[in-house]
């Protein structure tokens, strides 16, 4: 077996991917953080890599929509790649606006590069302002790669203005879950159904992310690589230290995967 690789997409306006790639290389992946433009212009190619992440921020200032034009990047630029990724059976991370340009280029909830129609979006938040709180999340999916094991509730930070998940209609919901393509849902703390702000967007059904019907490419809104350490919880000094943050296991099983699968 070789050395898990796994890749972090940055370009303007990116801001979560240094903690991203920290967390990869915790869990025992070798990392490297590459622009995008050294993949557009043939300096590195995905195909040397396992993962591919991209990280939170705001690409590209969210101009025309939150990562619409580093979508576009991935459908005009660098399709023929990201499709043989994807064909290799490798996996592909999206947090917060890499969950954005996931949606956006046709890679979620099922790989359609070639299509200009959106089964899924994630648009401004009902409250009308950006939001930036710690959340409850329920894993509902027993598919997807990165959340394998995972039951518990989980508690991670969110911070955004455009992340209320709408699916294109009723018939897209519908097959989400029948597809068990629905990986975290927002929950209140006592595990009810969310008002906000513990549903902090108005997210339909209160999808926090989904993957597709590989389980191999997910995409959620909650950042877990801002609590991939127990001291990153707010309240760690009231409550204790726990054994492991909530949000390292998604890192963990993706490299785990790799391991098993290449």
């Amino acid at each position: 077996m070789k050395q898990t690789k796994a890749i972090v997409i940055r370009t303007a306006g990116s801001n979560c991917d240094y903690e991203t790639v920290h967390a990869f290389r915790k869990v025992g992946a070798e990392v490297d953080l590459v622009h995008i433009n050294q993949i557009v212009n043939n300096k590195i190619s995905l195909s040397n890599y396992h993962i591919l992440a991209i990280p939170g921020g705001f690409t590209y200032g969210d101009d025309i929509a939150a990562g619409k034009i580093l979508a576009n990047e991935f459908k005009f630029k660098i399709r023929d790649q990201v499709e043989q990724f994807v064909a290799d059976g490798k996996l592909i991370l999206g947090i917060c606006n890499g969950f954005q340009v996931l949606v956006k280029a046709g890679l979620l909830p099922e790989i359609q590069l070639d299509s200009d129609v959106q089964e899924v979006t994630l648009t401004h938040n009902d409250s009308g302002k950006f939001e930036d709180r710690w959340i409850y999340l329920k894993p509902t999916s027993k598919k997807c790669v990165f959340t394998k094991g995972m039951t518990e509730p989980v508690y991670f930070p969110i911070a955004h203005g455009e992340g209320k998940f709408i699916p294109r209609d009723d018939a897209t919901l519908s097959r989400l879950k029948q597809n068990d393509q629905i990986v975290f849902r927002y929950i209140a703390p006592d595990g009810s159904q969310p008002d906000y702000p513990w549903n902090p967007n108005g997210s339909v059904d209160d999808i926090a992310g989904i993957c597709d019907p590989s389980g191999r490419i997910f995409g959620l809104m909650p950042h877990p690589e801002r609590h991939f350490h127990p001291t990153q919880h707010p309240h760690w000094t009231r409550e204790g230290l726990k054994p492991e943050a909530d949000g390292k296991k998604i890192f963990l099983n993706a490299v785990e995967y790799i391991k098993e699968n290449f």
